[in-house]
């Protein structure tokens, strides 16, 4: 009898060890060394060579042979996700999503599903068929074509994909798969790398796409080791906050397009709603003049729209002040404070600061920082900043105005909702034609001359 062999893997990050230890060396986690059985046979879990939906030629072939195809993508009827993925979903391509609990990635894969014109597996190892059907009948599409499996055993999906021959497979979620080629738990990272690399074979050999719900842990990366997004094409991040209606879908890797893409959906009763032009949502409408707010216009990946940032300077009550921020990283916050109080003299050490991104969204563009200084300055004189004017700047630590990226596109976007001053950067270079005023900016001892 062979002697069964065992490796130890670090739960968190994939780690390979020959014994067990207290401490993960490479991602510093105490108690997540666990042992696992290696895989006990090298078969294959789907038998490609026997397979009818084998439509790959195994044979190497010269570089100067090989004929490209004209690029043909599957519409998805999601005019958001079709722009995050570059067009639609590549045949065979392998797209891995994942996000918050409960933020929505079943219920964005499964109305997928059902707007889509073709034949979809969608396969749930979390939900039984009952369950999914209800939330179906929330959101109120249909697809005839759309058929649902509630299983986790890798070897019986790949038996009903052999009767069914969809032209789209689901999994939600890749952590409940199992297999009997591996003797470990369920979720495990030998379970984990093995399903995902036979999922990846099928896909390549079917040239029928695989699509991947993924766990996060506590550190907001996808549960498992890493090298599950080296082995994918496709990396989706979907974020949100569950007391927010607006969700982002981002795109971490794509080998079939760019990575600068986002969609925006709104959570209804009826499932996710696509936002197409989110400028009119996530800016405030009052009929009163107030203090500490000014709009922006930002881009994400490819895609300008205007946001509303909101600022609130108070004294502060406690020793010490409090810097709290929503939506935008409290590290940048910081060094335009501190730009603040050395190049233009403000004194702002003893007030409290609170910074908002209004709709609960979260935003990474340099382009934001002037908008945020009008919107603390404003704040902090209690003087109104006019509501027809934008802001789309970057700020130096030594307080010069910077030029931003896509400059043409955010000022398009501020002319057509109806702003009277756009204020950039003076390095800026413009050639669209633009009925909207544009104010040059040098520094911030400028932009406060101007505005004031």
């Amino acid at each position: 009898m062979s002697k069964i062999k065992t490796t130890f893997h670090c739960q968190e990050c994939g780690a390979e060890y020959a014994k067990w230890q207290g401490q993960c060396n490479k991602c510093g986690s105490w108690n997540s060394i666990s042992e696992e059985i290696k895989q006990s046979s090298n078969d294959n879990l789907w038998d490609y060579e026997k397979s009818e939906l084998n439509t790959k030629d195994a044979k190497p072939k010269p570089i100067d042979e090989i004929q490209i195809k004209d690029e043909y993508r599957i519409e998805t009827n999601d005019k958001e996700f079709n722009r995050v993925l570059g067009g639609g979903i590549v045949p065979g391509s392998i797209t891995l999503l994942g996000g918050e609990p409960g933020v929505g990635k079943s219920t964005l894969f499964l109305q997928i599903s059902l707007k889509i014109n073709s034949r979809v597996l969608y396969v749930s190892g979390e939900e039984s068929e009952n369950q999914i059907k209800i939330r179906a009948n929330r959101i109120k599409n249909s697809n005839k074509e759309c058929l649902i499996y509630s299983e986790n055993k890798l070897e019986n999906i790949f038996a009903q994909a052999e009767k069914i021959k969809p032209n789209i497979l689901i999994i939600d979620s890749i952590q409940t798969l199992t297999t009997n080629n591996v003797d470990s738990l369920q979720g495990s990272i030998t379970q984990l790398k093995t399903c995902t690399a036979e999922l990846i074979n099928f896909g390549k050999r079917t040239s029928i796409p695989v699509m991947l719900i993924g766990h996060i842990n506590k550190d907001g990366n996808i549960a498992g080791p890493k090298v599950l997004e080296h082995m994918v094409d496709t990396v989706l991040q979907f974020e949100g906050d569950r007391n927010h209606l607006y969700r982002i879908l981002r795109i971490k890797k794509n080998r079939f397009g760019s990575t600068n893409e986002i969609g925006i959906y709104e959570m209804v009763s009826e499932g996710l709603k696509e936002i197409i032009n989110p400028s009119e949502i996530l800016i405030g409408k009052s009929d009163e003049k107030l203090s500490g707010t000014a709009i922006c216009a930002s881009v994400e990946g490819s895609r300008p729209f205007l946001i509303e940032v909101q600022a609130l300077v108070s004294t502060a009550v406690y020793g010490t002040p409090q810097r709290s921020t929503t939506g935008i990283n409290s590290k940048r916050l910081n060094m335009l404070l501190a730009v603040l109080e050395k190049r233009a003299g403000f004194h702002l050490g003893s007030k409290d600061i609170f910074l908002n991104i209004t709709g609960g969204l979260k935003v990474e563009d340099t382009g934001n920082d002037l908008a945020i200084i009008v919107a603390i300055l404003s704040s902090n004189n209690d003087i109104n900043v006019p509501e027809n004017y934008c802001f789309a700047a970057e700020v130096g630590l030594s307080g010069e105005i910077r030029p931003v990226s896509r400059v043409d596109q955010r000022i398009k976007e501020a002319e057509k909702l109806g702003f009277s001053k756009i204020f950039i950067s003076k390095y800026c270079d413009t050639t669209v034609a633009k009925k909207i005023e544009v104010v040059y900016l040098t520094s911030v001892e400028d932009l406060i001359d101007k505005i004031s």
